[in-house]
This record gives structure tokens, C-alpha cells and sequence, in this order.
């Protein structure tokens, strides 16, 4: 449309947090929190370690953010951090068996509330062969269930294969060898849990797991397998056995476990979410993912110092009970980087010669070191993957503020008139080919890391363009170095030959860089369950066919023809917005979303604002999603 007519932190966040931002630090932690639960928790086995462990992960992140050269890197290196963690703990563990070997039972056991192939079958509603495959992972070799994390978090769209890479330390060609070799492992364990559980069962499988002790593990499922293999009956069972990556695709992230999430309620999803419109406990794409955090949204102990929170066994849940964001006081009251700090990330910059110190709003501060008191207060962002269209009207920087919005765009590259609220960023856009100049390209540079891109193309009143037209304008807007969005297509993204397939299709086999997919979305059904589900089923097939991040650009309900535009109520509008953000918290691929618009006018009504702080129906249920 034209301007005139949404996992982990955002990178302005992490830039506030590095500068000292006592929320942002906090909005940080509580965001990376998920991602590193499900990390931890799969490489661990569900081990009752888990917890220590993801208290030593985030303390660590938090003592060595001020020292990340790129913000833009930040989950990366979230990631990188994670996995040394994991590592550094089975090291460990390796030594106290050598030490201690009659206590190998005590050093071995799960944490039961913390198994996650289990919490994965339970809390995800996973049927058939997707509980399969979440069973089989049990039976995998050690160092294979590091690897399966990531790669777990590859496939549902959290993690990219670089990423995965930069955390194993090794190249992305050899990732892809050891992910084949782990699926095989998995492959083979699929076959054994469904020999197993076959009825009446096979008579010589009996016989040859008569010495097993019923947990499963590498040696009893190679030996199992191998009778598998060998035994036409047991092998019949695994002629139908689906591709793992068909199974694991779009799987979302497990939610924190309740331990967790009733004391950091700000890292877990809210309950409405818990049941979606058109949820169905059978529907396996269905599940939960972490939302982020609302800044001061968990009370806070500056009694407990850093020193303390790591000394305390199993400390981060039940310290969470006084915070994550204790820990968070904790470390920002004084973050110090010794310059001789062994521990220190190699990808951190290098320390600086003197202590970083970031004071807290308690602490004392300098003259010079106040903030003054004419700075702007800023607002309170509830997410920051929630974003809005903008465009100017009288009162619209106050009412960007007030939306509680975490970035906007403009359709252009410049944001003339509109004053971009403390804590939010501005995201520029190329909207047409008459824009591909070297200015609009500087500006789009300059604004930030990333990149929107042409504005429904496959419409002649807005960009009016042709697949071939874009692809030879494309390796201009990939000098700008920025993360590009593609083409923000009117419809159609998921057909085959449609302008984006075939777009997508130019793009991949001429090696040009598009790092996520731009998408808009109107609903013509005023029923709210109809248009989530039709939403939800319109994003997941996008997915599936390009398995990249998506970004929602433009949604709402709005129907098309009959000489100009029609809209539902407001409280109609608002409660779509509310059941549909709830929804697109739940797809982990689904990075960022805004709403069609922040102007509320006779023309469009699907706004948020009408002034500057005449807020409607619609915009209160905007401030109010996360």
C-alpha cells in the first residue's frame, strides 16, 4: 500500500543495553532467555544441571556485552557463548566420573520436570511421527545432542546454518556432514521406537533387548538396529518412515518450563496464548514460543550481587523468584571486563584498559554524568518486534511513542516530520526502481541494519514491477550491506510461478543475498477465528516453501472492491489484532510484524491513532500485544 493511504532482542535493544539501558539490559536477558533454555536444555539431555547452567550462559553475556564489536551479531554470539557453556559443563562432568566413578548414577541422572524429548512430546501436542523423532533423540551419542540443539533451532527458524556454524567453530560444509551423520543416528533410533512399540511385537527383538535396562542410549540402539536391519518384520516397520526435516520444520521453540516462566512472566507467553483461535490439540504446528520482555516487568533485589547469584547450586530459577533481572541489577551496577580475564570471549573486543562501570538509576552519579532533566523519557516498548506504518499527521511522534511500538517504517528512507522515540528504531525501505539511486541507497545505509524493499511490486498503482526489472536492480541495494527483505508482495507469496516464487527462484540461482521474506496480509473475513487461521496458514506456507524469516509488514482486516475499501468495527479490528499478535508469538520464524497504520482516518480506519493521543479501539489492543 502506499504511505500515503515483529524471538530474540532487536538490535537497538542490544545497542541501549551496551550503553548502559537499565530495561533494555533487562528486555535483553529476557528475550535471549528461551533460546538459550531450549539450547541448553536439548544439549544437556534434560540434565538437572540445566538450570546452572543457563545461569552461567546469561551471566556471562551480560559481563561481556559491553565488549560485542558488532550489535548486529548479537545472537550469534548469544549462541556461541551457549554452546562454550555446554561444553565447559561436560568437560566437567567428564572429570568428576574420572574422579568419582562410583558415583556415575548420582552424575548421570535427568532432572524428570526437565527431559525435553518428553516436555517436547507433552507441551507441543506432537502425534505420530514427529513423537518419533522427539523419542528418538533420546537414544543419540553425547556429542550429537549439541549438535542436535542447534540444528533442532535451525529447523524451526530460529538459528540460521551460519549461525550454527559460528557456534560449532567449525565451516558450514562440514555442519552439513555432521547434521547427515547425526540425522542417520536418528533415522536408526526412529526405527528402534517404533519396533519397540510395535503390537503384538517382534519375538527375536524381545530376545535380543532382554539385557537392556529400558533407558534409552547409543550402544543398546546400535544393537537394536542392527537386529532391525536384519529382521524382515522389524523392518517393514521403517518403510514409511517421513523425511526428518518434513517433520521438524516450522516446530517451535519449547516454552520455559512454569518453574521459570511464573517468575519471569515477561520471558513467557502471555495466557490467552496458550489456546489460539483455531488451536486444535492434534495440529502440531501449534506450540508456544517466548515473547519478549516488558521493561520493569519483574521486581528487582539489589541485595544479591554477582558474586552470590554464581555461588548459589541450581541458582538461576530460584533466584529468578527475586530475577533474572537481579542478576541483571547485579551485573549493570558494576559490569567489569578485567583486562586480563582468561574467560573472555575471542570474539569480544578487545577489553578496555580501564573497568567499564554502568551505573543504575540508584547509583551516584557525576554532575556531568546526570542525565539531564529536558532528556526525553523513553517510551514504554512492549515488544520489539512489534512494529507500525507511519506516515505524517499532526501528533504523529507522540502517538508513535504512545503505541508502545519497538520500530516503524516510513515506505521511504527518510522519516521527515516524525521524531523516533528512545528505545525505537526506524527501519528505511527502497520502495520503487525510481529509488535506487546513490542518495536513497547512503540514507538506506546509514539508517540501520536493515533493508525493506520494493512495495508490492505485482500491483501497477504501487511499485509496478517485473521480476526480471527487480533481480537486475538487486545488486545495487546489496551494496548498502544491509540485511534485505524481499520484494513485500500484495499476494500470492506461497504460489508456485507467483511474482515471489519466481522472484525467489531468479534470486537463489543467480547467488544474490535476500535474508528474509517481506509479506502483507489483509483479511476480507471479518470473523475473527477465520482470519487468524487464514493468517496463520498463509505465513506457514510461505515458510515451508522458502525457509526464511518472515517479516509482516502490513496486516489487517480490510476488504477490496465494490469502488473502495471496507472495514469491520473497531472492537472487530481490536480483536483481531489481539487474537492474531498472539498467534505470530507463537511462529518463531514470524521475526517482526506491523500494523496498517498509525494514522486512524475516515479512509483508514484500521488505525491506531486518530491525534496525537485520541487513541481508538484498535490502537489500544496494538499497545497492549506484544
Amino acid at each position: 500500500m502506499s504511505a500515503t493511504g515483529r524471538g530474540l532482542p532487536d538490535i537497538g535493544l542490544v545497542v541501549a543495553a551496551r550503553r548502559g539501558d537499565q530495561h533494555a539490559l533487562n528486555d535483553v536477558v529476557a528475550a535471549s532467555l528461551p533460546l538459550v533454555y531450549n539450547i541448553v536444555g536439548r544439549a544437556l539431555r534434560g540434565h538437572a544441571d540445566v538450570d546452572d547452567v543457563v545461569q552461567e550462559t546469561l551471566v556471562r553475556v551480560i559481563r561481556h556485552l559491553p565488549a560485542l564489536n558488532d550489535p548486529a551479531a548479537f545472537r550469534s554470539w548469544l549462541v556461541a557463548i551457549t554452546i562454550r557453556q555446554v561444553r565447559d559443563w561436560e568437560q566437567r562432568r567428564r572429570v568428576a566420573l574420572n574422579r568419582d566413578a562410583g558415583l556415575d548414577a548420582i552424575h548421570n541422572v535427568p532432572d524428570p520436570a526437565s527431559d525435553f524429548a518428553g516436555m517436547t512430546i507433552l507441551r507441543l501436542g506432537l502425534t505420530d511421527q514427529r513423537r518419533e523423532v522427539a523419542e528418538a533423540t533420546r537414544w543419540l551419542d553425547p556429542d550429537d545432542q549439541e549438535l542436535l540443539s542447534l540444528w533442532w533451532l535451525e529447523e524451526t527458524g530460529a538459528l540460521a546454518r551460519n549461525e550454527v556454524a559460528d557456534a560449532l567453530g567449525i565451516s558450514p560444509g562440514h555442519v552439513a556432514v555432521r547434521i547427515h551423520r547425526m540425522k542417520e543416528q536418528i533415522q536408526s533410533a526412529r526405527a528402534v521406537v517404533r519396533a519397540l512399540r510395535a503390537q503384538p511385537g517382534c519375538p527375536d527383538l524381545r530376545a535380543a533387548a532382554a539385557g537392556w535396562d529400558g533407558n534409552p542410549n547409543p550402544l543398546w540402539r546400535k544393537r537394536l538396529a542392527r537386529h532391525i536391519r536384519d529382521c524382515a518384520s522389524c523392518g517393514r516397520q521403517g518403510a514409511t518412515l517421513l523425511p526428518i526435516d518434513r517433520l521438524l520444520a516450522g516446530l517451535p521453540l519449547l516454552p520455559l518450563p512454569p518453574s521459570l516462566s511464573a517468575h519471569f512472566p515477561s520471558a513467557a507467553l502471555p495466557p490467552a496464548a496458550a489456546q489460539p483461535a483455531g488451536y486444535h490439540p492434534s495440529d502440531p504446528a501449534v506450540g508456544h514460543t517466548a515473547g519478549t520482555a516488558t521493561p520493569g516487568g519483574v521486581p528487582v533485589d539489589s541485595g544479591h550481587g554477582l558474586a552470590d547469584l554464581a555461588a548459589q547450586p541450581h541458582g538461576l530459577v530460584p533466584k529468578l523468584a527475586v530475577g533474572a533481572a537481579a542478576v541483571v541489577l547485579a551485573i549493570t551496577t558494576v559490569v567489569v571486563v578485567q583486562q586480563d580475564d582468561p574467560t573472555a570471549p575471542s570474539w569480544a573486543a578487545p577489553p578496555t584498559t580501564a573497568p567499564i562501570a554502568v551505573p543504575t538509576p540508584n547509583a551516584s552519579l557525576s554532575p556531568s554524568a546526570r542525565p539531564s532533566s529536558k532528556a526525553p523519557v523513553a517510551p514504554a516498548v512492549s515488544s520489539a518486534r512489534k512494529g507500525v506504518g507511519v506516515w505524517s499527521f499532526g501528533g504523529v511522534s507522540q502517538a508513535l511513542a504512545t503505541s508502545k511500538a519497538g520500530w516503524y517504517y516510513t515506505w521511504g528512507t527518510q522519516h521527515t516530520g516524525i521524531s523516533t522515540p528512545q528505545g525505537v528504531t526506524f527501519v528505511p525501505m527502497i520502495r520503487s526502481a525510481e529509488n535506487v539511486t546513490d542518495a536513497e541507497l547512503a540514507r538506506a545505509k546509514a539508517a540501520g541494519p536493515y533493508l525493506l524493499t520494493f512495495n508490492e511490486p505485482d500491483l501497477a498503482e504501487q511499485s509496478n514491477m517485473t521480476v526480471e526489472q527487480a533481480l537486475t536492480l538487486w545488486p545495487r541495494l546489496m551494496t548498502t550491506g544491509s540485511k534485505l527483505g524481499s520484494p513485500a508482495v500484495a499476494w500470492g507469496g506461497a504460489e508456485p510461478q507467483g511474482w515471489l516464487d519466481r522472484f525467489m527462484t531468479g534470486a537463489s540461482s543467480r547467488g544474490y543475498q535476500v535474508d528474509f521474506i517481506t509479506l502483507h496480509w489483509f483479511g476480507a473475513e471479518f470473523t475473527t477465528t477465520t482470519a487468524v487461521n487464514q493468517l496463520r496458514q498463509y505465513l506457514q506456507a510461505v515458510y515451508q516453501r522458502y525457509k526464511k524469516p518472515i517479516w509482516l509488514t502490513e496486516f489487517a482486516m480490510m476488504r477490496f472492491g465494490g469502488g473502495g475499501q471496507q472495514f469491520p468495527r473497531q472492537e472487530q479490528q481490536a480483536a483481531f489484532l489481539t487474537a492474531a499478535t498472539t498467534m505470530l508469538g507463537q511462529l518463531p520464524y514470524v521475526q517482526r510484524y506491523a500494523w496498517f497504520g498509525l494514522p486512524a482516518t475516515d479512509k483508514d480506519r484500521s488505525g491506531l491513532f486518530r491525534g496525537a493521543s485520541d487513541v481508538t479501539p484498535v490502537g489500544r489492543a496494538f499497545q497492549a500485544a506484544r
